[in-house]
């Protein structure tokens, strides 16, 4: 992509998510894979995004190829990997794209010792501005990676997972909310959603 494409890219994602950051970058040039091995973004369920981390790359994802939860097209599952399986429905060709073990930026012993402090609650407001400020840089210098640098990319033999499906709703007995009748539990007769029936066990 010609540089100024990849800033309008990015800021729309940027706009989005809310702030630029690695984890954002990740999520653009995992999507670029996607749409380049797989076609165009989902208007409906015609692509589908299984991720497994719940980290901010998985915005860049839902913004760039319209894999949504409430699509039913983007499906969780919480491996802690940044790993992303993008499936074309019309045909099931699937690629799986992980991230690979490096450190593609050489190290910043100021980035990593105000990391510490702010994951220690002791960073001061100008050494929280000052990380910003670097780790913004850090997420614009991913844009330069090579492909291959940032991510292995396999073809995979997945199943289709289904299509989203409309349930009907029940209502819980203990607290009177509306509760999907596939979600809801059964305990001595009556309708429980999981909340209320896990305060019975």
């Amino acid at each position: 992509m010609a540089k100024d494409r990849d800033t309008a890219l990015v800021d729309d994602v940027v706009a989005f998510h809310g702030h630029l950051c690695p984890g954002i970058i990740t999520g653009v040039r995992a999507a670029q894979i996607a749409l380049r091995e797989l076609g165009g973004r989902a208007e409906d369920e015609e692509l589908v995004a299984i991720v497994e981390c719940d980290n901010c790359a998985v915005d860049a994802i839902q913004q760039m190829l319209g894999c949504t939860f409430g699509k039913g097209n983007l499906i969780f599952r919480d491996y802690g990997k940044t790993a992303f399986t993008f499936i074309r429905r019309s045909d099931g060709k699937a690629i799986r794209v992980a991230s690979r073990p490096r450190d593609a930026q050489p190290p910043d012993p100021e980035y990593a010792g105000l990391r510490e402090k702010i994951n220690a609650g002791s960073a001061t407001d100008a050494e929280r501005e000052r990380f910003g400020v670097l780790h913004r840089e850090r997420a614009r210098q991913l844009l330069d990676v090579p492909e291959e640098t940032m991510f292995a990319v396999q073809a995979v033999d997945t199943p289709l997972p289904r299509r989203a499906q409309l349930r009907r709703s029940v209502v819980c007995d203990r607290c009177g909310e509306p509760v999907m009748e596939t979600r809801a539990r059964l305990l001595d007769g009556r309708v429980l959603c999981r909340p209320c029936f896990a305060k019975y066990e």
